[in-house]
């Protein structure tokens, strides 16, 4: 028969041993989540193009699975939202959408713009980066860079700076401008597609003195694109990015 000192002690023994694993469930890494279910609607969830631990040791797999499968997901899912019942918007390229936001009904315009944006650049995105890559351009596109920058090396120091310096969420990009390449930053899902000045998330939309210009190669600096492996750093993702870029799909969009 057990004593009331060795119920006591049994016990203290059983509240340890789920206290230690409960903390231990706590320190284990969360399991992958689970792939998104295609959203409704006329747009649709590129696949990524290379499995979701590619681009390692550099982006690690569970941001990249994260990003497009939770991230550019919801996106899609919301931009189809925005769409629905506007048949003659459903018909139309996300590229059109986000080039002629000013033509869109005012009550979807800004979601269709953070949505339709999102979708846009994250669909370049992937395929702005592969396995093995890095390196610098070569051909046009090299000789274009040296031309408006001065050398590679001050291309660099201009696209980190931008990256570096965009304030909250955005992206930094190397656009063609007619036949200048440029770097620029835009805030949140914004797209250097979209021509005209745009003044603040939600503002409305202007004349615009230019066109809108050709993305050649982006980096998306919203914390979900690098927070898990580099936390608050993002300048080491940023350094981290020049060696996964596709520079010969950058070479492909660059026509002048």
């Amino acid at each position: 028969m057990m004593t009331r000192r060795e119920a006591i002690q049994k016990t203290i023994f059983a509240t340890a041993a789920l206290s230690a694993g409960a903390m231990t469930a706590q320190t284990q890494p969360a399991p992958a989540p689970a792939p998104a279910a295609a959203p409704a609607g006329p747009f649709k969830l590129p696949p990524l193009p290379y499995a979701y631990d590619a681009l390692e040791p550099h982006i690690d797999a569970l941001t990249m699975q994260i990003h497009h499968d939770k991230h550019h997901a919801a996106y899609v899912a919301n931009l189809n939202k925005a769409v629905a019942g506007h048949a003659d918007l459903e018909s139309k390229s996300v590229e059109e959408l986000v080039r002629n936001l000013d033509q869109l009904p005012p009550d979807i315009r800004t979601a269709v713009r953070n949505n339709g944006g999102g979708h846009l650049n994250h669909s370049a995105f992937w395929l702005m980066m592969k396995k093995n890559g890095g390196g610098q351009p070569k051909g046009e596109l090299a000789a274009g860079i040296d031309r408006d920058f001065g050398s590679f090396d001050k291309f660099k120091a201009a696209f980190t700076d931008a990256a570096t310096k965009v304030f909250g969420s955005g992206w930094a990009w190397l656009s063609l401008d007619g036949k200048t390449l440029k770097v620029e930053s835009t805030p949140n899902q914004d797209s250097v597609i979209t021509p005209g000045p745009q003044v603040g998330p939600g503002a409305g939309f202007f004349p615009a003195p230019t066109p809108g210009r050709i993305p050649l190669l982006g980096i998306d600096v919203w914390e979900h694109a690098y927070y898990l492996k580099y936390h608050n750093v993002r300048a080491d993702y940023i350094a981290a990015f020049f060696n996964v870029i596709d520079w010969d799909y950058a070479a492909g969009k660059y026509k002048v």
